[in-house]
């Protein structure tokens, strides 16, 4: 959902931010992740804006090429009916929902769903969908059904969730029949159509305790993958494998437009890992549907040095997000309530992205959650402009070295580089261990090198 959003989740990460890591750790551990996160890549699929055709079986034929790119996770975005009373735009937002149990027919059918499914699962990916059980459409069957189960004035009136977002009615999870219904709700998608997880919008603004409840009952069926669009701690109790990381996105910004500078990376992670468990798997983007409609392409917010972020995205510690047209360096905002088809051209970063992704699945020093290995930065000279780390697992390490700003410089490495035989992952160029070696990087250039 919109930007609004932040505010509130800022107000819980200020209370969180006061627990102890030993009581972050205390709430960890319960959730097991599904094997097939550990060294996953999640990939947005904005359906409407996807193709000129806007469906199901357009998006489908999009499936072989995702998959050699080396996408893992299919995120679609909410596939429900959107509802049309107070509707904004043309066609309205993905996130209105007038039917829980039904199919958007502008994308097409149950049965195109199905076999959208069905085709990645041959492909081995695994498709989540977008869950918006925070509010639905004010045409929704529920508010004549069951008016009792939204949230309501002084005056008895049924209100929106936020006062912008005038497309919506806010539900109440006080009351148990309500928890009861979502939770069926979402077991059907996964019964009926194979899917394997959820991305749950604004999931902080539901209590925890009912998706502490929902969720074990749907891994009940099949083990899953659940992403929740907040950054609170207590969402890893039992509920969600990822949350968003959201400071690290907006430092990125700040780096980028010479705001901040690159050593404040260090303090930004060190409070993240005093309040997650160790085991949570923080979401790594540089844009998102949210972002790309609502601040900006990330060539708006973070110019030329976009890759170098995407780099850091897949390298750092987390499981990391590509959004739809990333690969083609698509560099407009996409339209949030009207058709605008993404234009494709010739996909000059596919083979960026594809590197990233081969990195990201074969090498165990990059896996998800403490399943990975953990960053240890390697000192330099220009602590402010580059950031330099390793990761290592079991004889796999991978070494990164980031010049995050709009300066070239050249590089020493006091402590010198590990020793060993680092080969490059975008390039030819071999690097120098020797201590006192320098290294020239150009402005915003990366250099990833791994060793086996």
């Amino acid at each position: 959902m919109k930007r609004t959003i932040i505010f509130i989740a800022a107000i819980l990460v200020i209370v969180s931010a006061c627990k102890t890591k030993t009581e972050s750790a205390a709430r960890g551990g319960k959730l097991v992740h599904a094997d097939f996160t550990r060294n996953a890549t999640i990939y947005e699929v904005n359906v409407r804006q996807y193709t000129p055709e806007g469906t199901f079986k357009a998006f489908q034929q999009h499936l072989p090429r995702l998959k050699k790119m080396g996408v893992d996770i299919l995120w679609l975005m909410p596939v429900n009916p959107i509802g049309i009373k107070n509707r904004k735009g043309s066609l309205g937002s993905y996130y209105s929902v007038k039917d829980y149990l039904g199919v958007n027919p502008e994308f097409g059918t149950l049965a195109d769903l199905k076999e959208l499914v069905s085709k990645a699962h041959e492909l081995g990916m695994y498709v989540i969908i977008d869950w918006v059980a925070n509010h639905t459409s004010w045409d929704n069957a529920l508010i004549t059904q069951h008016s009792e189960w939204y949230k309501k004035d002084a005056k008895g009136n049924i209100i929106a969730p936020v006062p912008d977002w005038t497309d919506a009615a806010g539900l109440d999870y006080s009351k148990e029949g309500l928890r009861k219904y979502m939770t069926e709700a979402l077991c059907y998608w996964v019964k009926e159509v194979n899917i394997d997880g959820f991305r749950c919008d604004v999931a902080g603004m539901l209590p925890v305790s009912f998706w502490n409840q929902a969720m074990p009952e749907v891994r009940k069926i099949k083990p899953i993958f659940t992403l929740a669009e907040w950054e609170t701690p207590e969402m890893h109790d039992t509920a969600f494998d990822a949350t968003y990381s959201w400071d690290l996105y907006k430092l990125g910004n700040d780096i980028a437009s010479g705001k901040k500078t690159a050593d404040k990376i260090d303090s930004a992670y060190a409070a993240e890992t005093k309040k997650y468990p160790a085991d949570a798997y923080r979401m790594r983007f540089t844009t998102n549907h949210d972002e790309n409609s609502w601040n900006g392409s990330e060539y708006k917010r973070l110019g030329d040095a976009a890759q170098a972020f995407a780099v850091f995205c897949f390298t750092f510690p987390g499981i990391p997000l590509i959004y739809t047209g990333q690969e083609s360096a698509m560099s407009k905002s996409l339209r949030f309530f009207d058709k605008d088809t993404v234009n494709w051209g010739t996909y000059p970063l596919e083979s960026f992205y594809t590197s990233l992704c081969a990195l990201k699945k074969t090498n165990k020093a990059l896996r998800n959650g403490d399943a990975g290995g953990s960053l240890v930065k390697v000192s330099n000279d220009q602590e402010k402009a580059v950031y330099s780390f390793t990761r290592e697992k079991d004889g796999n390490r991978v070494l990164v070295i980031l010049n995050l700003s709009s300066r070239p410089c050249t590089v020493k490495f006091p402590g010198g580089i590990p020793e060993g035989k680092w080969e490059p992952l975008f390039d030819k160029e071999k690097l120098n261990t020797s201590k006192g070696a320098a290294l020239k990087l150009k402005a915003w250039e990366y250099k990833v090198y791994q060793q086996m």
